[in-house]
């Protein structure tokens, strides 16, 4: 148990897509540690997958997920939403893992309601709740391209634990979402979410 080895994300992304879940990850800001726990993930695997990135090959944006295994592969969609994922396999094996959701993971029971219907920042107070959506996700948590090829297995600004949560049964299997372009690739049951 601890932060997550180097290990652990050079298996089948599958596997580690569903791993994945239940595990925490943490996010420094300032002087804050946010918590959350992964509730969503989907797998991208490689370049014969049209739904993954590298499916068109090495390029500026997607030379990370040609890199080693635990590293962060983070893009902007829709021209506004950052979207975090962990890279898996070996060097030169594009794949990797879109944290979809999570909720937030707090022991401050003092964080009530707020008055105001803003959009929740990450150094406001937290409120328990879920962060569905990756857009949503690297909003709340200030994830976003600065942290592209970051070192999560080493890094003290954003990094994954294992806390020894058993999910037996806990899992549901779906379609990607948003990859209809991808062929037969787009009916592949690689999201995976709490139940």
């Amino acid at each position: 148990m601890g932060k997550i080895s180097r290990e652990f994300f050079n298996r089948d992304t599958v596997l580690i897509a569903k791993d994945l879940l239940g595990k925490y990850l943490f996010r420094r800001i300032d002087r804050k540690i946010i918590r959350v726990r992964i509730t969503e993930t989907e797998a991208y695997c490689g370049q014969h997958d049209l739904a993954c990135h590298a499916s068109k090959g090495l390029t500026e944006r997607t030379k990370v997920m040609f890199g080693p295994p635990g590293h962060a592969y983070i893009y902007l969609i829709y021209g506004m939403y950052h979207c975090f994922n962990v890279v898996t396999r070996e060097v030169g094996c594009p794949e990797a893992v879109l944290i979809r959701g999570a909720e937030i993971a707090t022991n401050d029971w003092r964080l009530a309601i707020r008055k105001k219907r803003e959009p929740l920042l990450a150094s406001d107070y937290l409120l328990v709740a879920k962060l569905d959506g990756p857009g949503k996700l690297c909003r709340e948590l200030k994830i976003d391209k600065n942290l592209n090829g970051i070192d999560i297995c080493n890094s003290r600004e954003l990094w994954i634990e294992d806390r020894g949560e058993k999910l037996f049964g806990k899992i549901r299997e779906g379609k990607r979402v948003g990859v209809s372009y991808a062929g037969k690739w787009k009916d592949k049951l690689w999201r995976f979410s709490l139940k």
